[in-house]
């Protein structure tokens, strides 16, 4: 399909949850939507572009016209410039937190812009539940974007059982306690498995 006249095209917003696990398939899903004629916005956490821009170099990512990458403030603060995974618990708290406001100011100047279409629908990570509020505000269509595996998507609807049941968690494993916070997590399950 050849790409639409700039007045027609369709402009997605890919919001994926500041981790690698979820930024990789998230960029793959700008891919193909950008291959079927799609303008992209690829929004990053501000310290995971900084480590981007670190790792592949400044001009690495203009790559074409009508792919830009944003960035909107994690909630975690102004961190050092440490090439380290942020803690999960810590993020998952923040997130749900703190993004809603940088989402739609970011809404607002990409719809104000005389440079790119309006914003057609916003591509979200599931953990990334606060798109799904500026959906009804924006009247945008919101798709969210689940990264785990079948596997993992049915260890996660099932965790609440094998709590009950006692097989969770091990004692000792800092991992499965990351893995129910997340789960629990009240934005996150409120939008996802309720």
């Amino acid at each position: 399909m050849g790409s639409l006249p700039k007045s027609t095209k369709a402009h997605a917003v890919c919001v994926p949850y500041p981790a690698q696990g979820h930024i990789t398939p998230m960029l793959k899903v700008a891919k193909l939507l950008h291959h079927k004629g799609f303008h992209i916005t690829f929004v990053n956490s501000e310290y995971n572009h900084r480590r981007l821009l670190r790792s592949r170099g400044r001009n690495s990512l203009d790559v074409l016209p009508d792919i830009q990458f944003e960035t909107i403030p994690d909630g975690l603060g102004d961190q050092l410039d440490a090439d380290v995974t942020q803690d999960t618990s810590f993020l998952c708290d923040s997130t749900s937190k703190a993004c809603l406001d940088p989402i739609r100011l970011l809404l607002a100047k990409l719809n104000s812009s005389n440079v790119v279409p309006p914003v057609t629908c916003i591509v979200a990570d599931s953990g990334m539940s606060f798109a799904l509020d500026v959906k009804e505000e924006l009247q945008i269509p919101v798709v969210t974007f689940w990264t785990s595996s079948a596997c993992g998507t049915l260890a996660y609807a099932h965790y609440k059982h094998l709590v009950e049941r006692g097989y969770t968690p091990f004692k000792g494993t800092y991992l499965i306690h990351l893995l129910l916070i997340s789960y629990y997590h009240k934005s996150f399950r409120s939008k996802l498995f309720m």
